[in-house]
């Protein structure tokens, strides 16, 4: 199973529809189940500071888990510049799954990493920096990284992705995961 992770919490944010699209891809080059996870949708009352304490960890973060991080064998993050780096939420996300089976979680599977920003870097830091945190729990990520670029320009009034090489980049990002 692939999971495709919407790196970012805040409601009717842009990475969702390139996640979305990367979705799309994953379905028509490929049979195996996708699952998308978007941590605006999900319920957060997972996030408090117990959450590092095994047994004061909500039941909704082990259902997420148990849903979409465990069973998975290929994850692709999706994720948005803030502020030159990752959301807060994502890195809050892993370190809240990483306490309830560290090994299962992402150790020895392999992720995709997009990056998406309004400004000209496509967060490439933040995708550098998440590399650093998944490689340290063990997940191989994909030398291949896109970052897209002024981001707003790339949709049209419906919030589809329909610049031809963009899609082409997505297409080609997605085969190279495959074989990856």
């Amino acid at each position: 199973m692939i999971t495709v992770i919407i790196g970012t919490n805040r409601a009717d944010n842009i990475a969702q529809y390139f996640a979305i699209q990367y979705v799309k891809e994953l379905q028509t080059q490929q049979s195996e189940e996708v699952q998308l996870l978007d941590l605006a949708a999900i319920p957060h009352d997972w996030f408090h500071p117990d959450m590092y304490i095994l047994e004061k960890q909500s039941a909704s973060l082990r259902a997420i888990q148990d849903q979409y991080i465990l069973p998975a064998n290929k994850f692709v993050f999706v994720v948005p510049e803030y502020n030159g780096g990752n959301p807060g939420a994502l890195k809050a996300f892993i370190d809240g799954c990483s306490i309830r089976q560290y090994k299962g979680n992402f150790n020895r599977k392999k992720a995709l990493l997009a990056g998406v920003a309004s400004g000209k870097a496509g967060n490439l830091r933040g995708m550098d920096h998440l590399t650093g945190v998944l490689n340290y729990l063990g997940t191989v990520v994909m030398p291949t990284k896109n970052p897209y670029s002024e981001i707003e320009l790339l949709l049209n009034d419906n919030k589809e992705i329909t610049d031809p090489l963009t899609l082409k980049r997505i297409r080609d990002h997605v085969q190279e995961f495959i074989e990856f």
